[in-house]
């Protein structure tokens, strides 16, 4: 990490950026990592940057970002603003010369997101993106055990996922489609756990809610993935699920096969007759709760320990092109080499 370097290890000097739902629970994980100290917490929402700082224990809130980024008591900058105004946020910091922690996507568009890239590269300064599966204990066992050669030559990958709920309409319109808000998780966990992709072909429709329709997207999708290594995959995608929070993966080898799948929320089952009953996660926040944590705890020990934070803006830039490519699939309805996605 060429270029950068902390004052003091033990007392880290952060600014956040956005105040939602999704930054208070970044914020309580910041609270209890020692040698973070949140010196600001920025958001347009006057209550809403009043309430952040109370939470992160920040010493002061602001309604500028960029007020909160040049900060010179502030070294990280954590951004979890809204996703237009990531690259701004993410570019503004890496110029002042501050690690960045930002949630995903960089952007939307790949021209964008490539800027941040050749800006990071040119910066040498740390920088992560939260895919927080890859920091799900199931996931991260799943790779060590696939880098350890215990499944064998990788044949194929399976992931499922189901939200409980879909987005209001006014979330759709700008949410840059499906493929690129909701499937990208599993096509980051596609490039994590078995590698590279070389072609895709999506096909996909609006099965139960007309505003997907509305906001020319879908509900419901399938992907076929074709790996460089061989291996082929499938990811099965839905915006509704009346059972629960539906979220599970599978990676088969010649020798072994992992499954990750967290159905169960407490671990007690009661046993009725010639029935079982258990409960089932509600949401993401509920069944990545540990993954929301562990990804910013790792980020401050590789910040500390002098490692380059993981995953970073080329694998951004990578699960975009892929999602990308599955969008031309399903709009022009014929399978899309990676190669081609070139902006």
């Amino acid at each position: 990490m060429a270029g950068f370097a902390l004052k003091d290890p033990k007392r880290i000097g952060v600014a956040v950026l956005g105040a939602g739902r999704m930054a208070q629970t970044h914020m309580r994980t910041l609270a209890g990592i020692d040698a973070v100290e949140v010196i600001v917490v920025a958001d347009q929402v006057e209550a809403a940057a009043q309430r952040g700082a109370e939470v992160a224990h920040a010493g002061r809130w602001s309604l500028n970002p960029f007020d909160a980024i040049n900060d010179p008591a502030v070294e990280v900058v954590v951004v979890v603003t809204p996703t237009s105004l990531h690259a701004a946020h993410i570019e503004a910091a890496l110029r002042a010369g501050k690690a960045v922690w930002t949630e995903k996507p960089i952007a939307q568009e790949i021209g964008d997101t490539q800027k941040i890239v050749d800006l990071w590269r040119e910066t040498g300064l740390p920088c992560a993106v939260g895919f927080m599966r890859r920091y799900d204990p199931g996931y991260a066992r799943a790779k060590e055990l696939i880098d350890a050669g215990e499944l064998g030559r990788i044949e194929s990958f399976h992931a499922y996922s189901r939200d409980v709920n879909p987005p209001p309409l006014e979330f759709l319109l700008h949410a840059g489609g499906s493929f690129l808000d909701m499937s990208v998780h599993d096509l980051d966990l596609a490039r994590f756990l078995v590698g590279e992709v070389e072609e895709v072909t999506a096909w996909a429709s609006t099965l139960f809610d007309d505003r997907f329709t509305q906001a020319n997207d879908w509900d419901t999708a399938a992907i076929m993935l074709r790996f460089k290594n061989g291996a082929f995959g499938v990811v099965e995608t839905a915006r509704h699920s009346t059972w629960g929070y539906d979220i599970r993966a599978e990676v088969c080898g010649a020798k072994n096969k992992v499954t990750i799948d967290a159905g169960q929320k407490t671990p007690a089952t009661v046993t009725s007759g010639v029935n079982l009953q258990h409960d089932l996660y509600g949401d993401f926040f509920d069944r990545f709760d540990v993954a929301y944590r562990r990804e910013l705890e790792a980020f401050f020990e590789d910040l500390i320990a002098g490692r380059t934070p993981l995953p970073g803006p080329e694998d951004a830039l990578e699960t975009l092109r892929l999602a990308v490519a599955c969008t031309r699939s399903w709009r022009e309805n014929r399978p899309v080499k990676l190669a081609e996605v070139t902006a």
